[in-house]
């Protein structure tokens, strides 16, 4: 109940514009969590936490929390309009939270002064009022990771020199990303088909802190200062995950799933051919899915704000016009111009061999049998219309 009362306090002097003066023993750390087993969660979490014995409080500070009371919640997500939020708890709160879902917990002690400690901590409080508590969220260069480093920066007067670890490795956007994830995964392939060439670009050093466990590395190597003083003063490991099995379920992975789909069309069109007929539904599923994909994929480039999902290339495959051409697929006997119109979707299929080659964009290793089958079926439609 004293703590309870105590966060009570803290907050309500917050919301009245009181400052909260640190006492010369308090402690500022980075908390850094492991990755957990949903998508959201598989890139780990940072905080601040505010640890002050004398004044009696344990808080953790920590941005990209949701804000499900924002109207039109789904909707501004889709877009990237959505606003998020910094949270505020107690250490102990915090810490149960990740220890029940069995994720690491690793603590940074910060290297700094009383004056910067109170900087910082009279940001934070600055950052949780009502009026300031929500900003745009982007997943790359404004989350909960590059917060911290952010924060941290202004503290120190932006004299902190991130050195590159040694276990460093240049590496794209999309890299990053999928490090962290298993390739064969829907998660994987959503990522794959959502965002666009512009995170196959390669990320710089400082870059690669959107991501927890990154900035956990590049500052245990930083220093502040003209002095070069080490920005952290000592770390430990307040929670270490249990080893728990893996699995993963090869027959409802997209490569399966899909190969299984790929081989069925593949299995239609051989049968097609021997028999010099066309299998009108098969066409129309193929045309009304590639086109209705292509339609989500131009709305995620131009209709949102999120820059991440710019110049997709999976609109070679995922052609929007395709829907347009169904009036033709409906019919038993389609017109000779459509011929033209399929070798352009040939070319469009090779131009996405080559992007993925010249690595101008990488695609999701799960649409590979599904897509070989789409050009299978495609140089089939070609030989069943010059035989009309």
């Amino acid at each position: 109940m004293q703590r309870v009362l105590l966060l009570f306090f803290l907050l309500f002097s917050i919301f009245v514009g009181a400052q909260q003066q640190l006492s010369d023993g308090a402690d500022v750390s980075v908390l850094t969590i492991g990755p957990g087993t949903s998508l959201n969660d598989a890139f780990g979490h940072s905080a601040f936490r505010i640890k002050d014995e004398e004044k009696g409080f344990d808080l953790v500070f920590n941005y990209g929390v949701y804000d499900f009371e924002a109207p039109n919640f789904i909707l501004k997500f889709a877009q990237g309009k959505l606003n998020y939020l910094i949270g505020l708890n107690r250490f102990d709160d915090f810490y149960n939270v990740y220890t029940e879902q069995n994720r690491t917990i690793k603590q940074q002690t910060l290297n700094l002064s009383k004056a910067e400690k109170q900087k910082l901590f009279d940001a934070l409080i600055e950052n949780y009022k009502p009026e300031n508590r929500r900003y745009l969220y982007d997943f790359f260069f404004d989350n909960c990771a590059t917060k911290i480093k952010d924060v941290a920066n202004i503290t120190c007067n932006n004299t902190i020199q991130f050195n590159i670890p040694e276990d460093y490795e240049e590496a794209t956007f999309r890299t990053l990303i999928q490090d962290n994830l298993n390739k064969n995964s829907w998660g994987s392939l959503g990522i794959d088909l959502a965002l666009g060439a512009v995170i196959d670009q390669t990320a710089t050093p400082e870059q690669h802190m959107f991501l927890p466990k990154n900035t956990h590395s590049f500052f245990k190597n930083a220093t502040k200062g003209t002095e070069k003083t080490p920005l952290i003063k000592s770390s430990s490991t307040l929670y270490a995950a249990k080893p728990v099995p893996t699995s993963s379920n090869f027959i409802t992975s997209p490569l399966f799933i899909f190969s299984l789909i790929g081989i069925l069309i593949i299995y239609i069109t051989y049968k097609d051919y021997k028999q010099q007929k066309r299998t009108k539904t098969l066409d129309i599923a193929i045309f009304t899915i590639t086109g209705l994909a292509g339609v989500v994929i131009l709305l995620l480039w131009f209709a949102t704000d999120h820059e991440a999902t710019h110049n997709n290339y999976n609109l070679l495959w995922a052609n929007p016009l395709n829907l347009i051409i169904l009036f033709q697929i409906f019919k038993t006997k389609m017109s000779k111009w459509l011929n033209k119109y399929l070798k352009f979707l040939v070319i469009l299929l090779c131009l996405m061999v080559f992007h993925w080659i010249t690595g101008v964009q990488v695609f999701a290793i799960g649409l590979i049998p599904l897509l070989t089958a789409v050009f299978a079926r495609y140089l089939f439609l070609i030989y069943h219309l010059r035989r009309l």
